[in-house]
């Protein structure tokens, strides 16, 4: 947790009880969270921790570059604490997000075709492993 918090105060951030919380929410679990999902799981803990909080602490910190937003569900936002590059593959089945680490030769930032790249974001979109079996 004292490594949580450093990261946080590095960031301009005051590691309250209830942001320590989320952030090691999205840190240690890394099933890309909805903030309904975060709230959910976090009232049992922290039973004062509200939804605005939620919402407003995972805006801070995607703000601050400490998680990212994820775009694949056309229905929700998730939240990923894995800031590498990486891509992401969303189950249209059972709805599961799973990172996928490999190399894109366009995928690396820097610039393509005369146009500075700051981010890139790979989504793949289908039928997990676990839904093909059943």
């Amino acid at each position: 947790m004292e490594e949580l918090k450093d990261i946080l105060e590095s960031r301009g951030i005051k590691p309250t009880y209830q942001r320590l919380a989320i952030f090691k929410y999205i840190h240690d679990h890394k099933v890309h969270p909805t903030a309904e999902r975060l709230y959910r799981n976090l009232i049992k803990i922290v039973p004062t921790m509200s939804r605005t909080t939620i919402y407003n602490t995972l805006s801070m910190f995607v703000e601050k570059g400490l998680a990212r937003t994820i775009l694949i569900s056309p229905t929700e936002v998730r939240y990923d604490a894995d800031m590498s590059t990486h891509h992401h593959f969303w189950c249209e089945k059972c709805g599961k997000i799973e990172d996928l680490f490999f190399e894109c030769e366009k995928a690396r930032k820097g610039e393509i075709e005369g146009n500075i790249i700051k981010e890139v974001h790979g989504y793949f979109k289908g039928i997990c492993r676990d839904c093909r079996t059943h």
